[in-house]
Parts: structure tokens; sequence; C-alpha cells
């Protein structure tokens, strides 16, 4: 029975790295980095199945929830001498034992978090047509590259270095970005090794093309994702927020008797009202015991838990008492306290202000400060999703 998978994505995903732990399911952008291959393999048009291979327990979880189907990688196969191809065909062998023969295997790499799914259809569609055998994404450089010799001397490699020509004046060469490879599949097994036959470049943009290997690789693809991420739509059935730094700009006046007082925001009181008319649960978690959390959440008429240290822990039977899953709440945070309730929900989003550690963990980052009206807006966001899904 011939296979309706013709165009399959494969996604390798050790569990073990060496340069930083659990590498795979690390966040940017809010999402851990295999699910960020995932998203873009399902958004591409030509893709007819997203598999993850992998040796780890977590990341097949993950994998699982982000709608991948998962390979159990051989522990022969996850080392870090392991090469790529043998965790490939691999998963060619394992689903050709369940009758998917593709035409095209389209190999991606998770450690390359900025993939455009209109990339991959272009790539696929390359091979499709039987213009190539193997297309791969590479980013054009210009720059005048050197080796040194035994001696220690510079050698000009791919330029005279008595000829300095102008940036214009040179053609481009092409960096392998490692992001993806589309590949014949049957040129594949037989050459065993992701070269062969007629070979194409895929030119991506040079600003995302990113291979997380070190932790500054890490910290560089955080720093961008705000800026090269597509804004996806907040679709979310309840809202959570922080307090302190996010109802308030983090300020508090302080009394000679110890008491306090915030400075609160009505165009957020105006979002809350408009979540609550819309029929989504609201809470307040924060780890403040103060009398004015309370007594905002009152004026605001939304649930409320303050004085709270385990945050994941309390939003977990919050939502399980409310029935909302977690992968369908947004949690909006500012500082360090708020990360482990960010990592456990669907959309983690965060102020504009936010401390870097909780923009890094971020799935949005707002355009307001807290205090300054980011309640209101993550308001505005969830509701024209909910009100445009309904058109």
């Amino acid at each position: 029975m011939s296979s309706p998978q013709r165009v399959v994505a494969v996604i390798p995903a050790r569990a073990g790295s060496t340069g930083i732990p659990r590498k795979n399911l690390e966040p940017v952008g809010g999402r851990a980095l295999v699910v960020r291959a995932i998203d873009a393999a399902r958004a591409a048009g030509l893709v007819d199945a997203v598999y993850v291979s992998t040796d780890g327990s977590a990341i097949a979880a993950a994998a699982r929830a982000a709608g991948a189907l998962v390979i159990d990688r051989p522990t022969e196969l996850a080392g870090s001498t392991a090469s790529s191809e043998s965790a490939l065909l691999h998963a060619l062998d394992a689903l050709s034992d369940d009758g998917v023969r593709p035409e095209v295997l389209l190999f991606l790499q998770a450690t390359s978090p900025f993939i455009d799914p209109a990339d991959l259809d272009a790539a696929v569609g390359e091979v499709l047509s039987g213009r190539a055998d193997v297309v791969f994404a590479a980013a054009a450089s210009h720059a005048f590259l050197w080796r040194t010799g035994a001696d220690g001397e510079a050698v000009a490699v791919n330029h005279d270095a008595a000829v300095r020509l102008r940036r214009q004046d040179r053609a481009p060469e092409f960096r392998e970005t490692g992001a993806f490879y589309a590949l014949r599949a049957d040129g594949f097994r037989t050459a065993r090794h992701r070269f062969f036959g007629r070979v194409r470049v895929h030119e991506v943009e040079a600003r995302g093309a990113i291979d997380i290997d070190e932790p500054a690789d890490l910290v560089l693809a955080r720093t961008l994702a705000p800026m090269l991420d597509t804004p996806a739509p907040i679709d979310v059935d309840a809202v959570v927020t922080d307090f302190d730094g996010v109802h308030t700009d983090d300020r508090a006046a302080v009394t000679t008797d110890g008491s306090e007082a915030v400075v609160v925001n009505r165009r957020d009181g105006m979002g809350a009202r408009l979540l609550r008319e819309a029929g989504l649960p609201l809470l307040i978690l924060s780890t403040e015991q103060n009398p004015v959390v309370a007594a905002r959440a009152a004026k605001l008429r939304v649930d409320v838990r303050h004085g709270v240290d385990d945050k994941a822990a309390a939003l977990r039977e919050w939502a399980g008492a409310t029935g909302v899953p977690l992968d369908r709440v947004a949690y909006l945070g500012n500082d360090i306290n708020d990360l482990p309730a960010l990592a456990v929900v669907g959309w983690p989003v965060a102020v504009a202000d936010a401390h870097p550690a909780v923009l890094a963990a971020a799935r949005h980052v707002l355009s307001r400060r807290g205090g300054d009206g980011a309640v209101r807006e993550l308001a505005d966001l969830v509701l024209s999703q909910r009100n445009g899904a309904r058109t």
C-alpha cells in the first residue's frame, strides 16, 4: 500500500548535550527549541507529517504535545559521536516498517530556532519538481576569510589579499546554516549522507541564521526572538497575572506605620472588566501578602491568590479547579519569581520592562510596561483573537 505521506519532516533531538544541558528543551521566545522546529514544519504546506527522533522522554512528551509523532531513537544512536545521518536512516527504517515511504525527507535541526515555513516549502518544492536531489539552507556571505599556516602566517582563503574589492563587486558565497535539508529519500538511503546527486542552495536571511551550540548562542537567539518572531494570535481560555510590576510599575509608597500604597492603571481595570464580561476566568497571582493586592482584586471582581510561594503549584491548582487546561492559559509576569508559572502555561507573556530572564521565557512580549496598561494590552490581544475566530 502506498503511503499518503509524500513529504516527511524528521527532527533528530537527543536528550544529551555537552555544551548546553537539555538543549532541545531550552526555551526561545517562550517555546522549547524542539517545539519551534515542530511548529515550523507543521506550518509548511508541503509537509505531510512531522516526526521527532529522540531518546528522551521529556522531549517525546513535548513533541507529542506540539503535534508531532515520535520515533524512539536507540541509545547507540543518541551519543555525542552519533551522526545525524544515522538517526535519519533509523527513522526511515522505522517509518518503512509502518508502511511509510516518503519521496522527500525534510531534515530539520531544532538548534536553528528561526526557520521560516515558506523556506521549507521552497526547498521541498525544488526536490519534488526534480530540479534537485538535495536543497539545503544557507546564508549569503561576503566575508573575507583567512587561515593561518603552520608558521602562524595569515593566508587569504577566498580572495586576493592584494585586491580589496567592494562588497557589491564580489559574488556572494554561502554559509551552510544547518537549519534544514530537503533530501530525496531514496537517494539519501543509497548515499547514506546528506549531500548527493544534484545539490542546490536555498538562501535564507542571515539575521536569523543562528545555530545554537554554546550558551552565548542561546542568549543571542533569545535576544533576537522578539524582533524575528511573527506574533501569533494569543488563543487562550483564561488569563493569570502577577500583581507588582504588572498591575503596578513595581513601586510602592510606604507610610510611617509600614503600610503600603500603590498606583494602578484604569486601563488595566477596563481590560480586566472586558475579560470578565467575555467569560474568561481571570486570576491575580502574587507572592506578596499585602491587603492592597486583595483590595484591587475585589475592586476588579476577579479571583486572587496572594502570599503564594510556589506560583506554579498554585496555578496548577487554580486551573484544575477552574477546568481550564494549562496550555489554554496566558500568564503575564515581570520578574524571576514568575518563571515557574511562565513555564507551565501555553502562553507565557511578559511586560515590556520585564527581567531579561522573563523576556527570554516569554512567547509574547507586550509593548506596554507594568502599570502602564499592560493588562489592557493583553486583554485586547486575547479578545481580538476570540472575536476574530467567531467571524
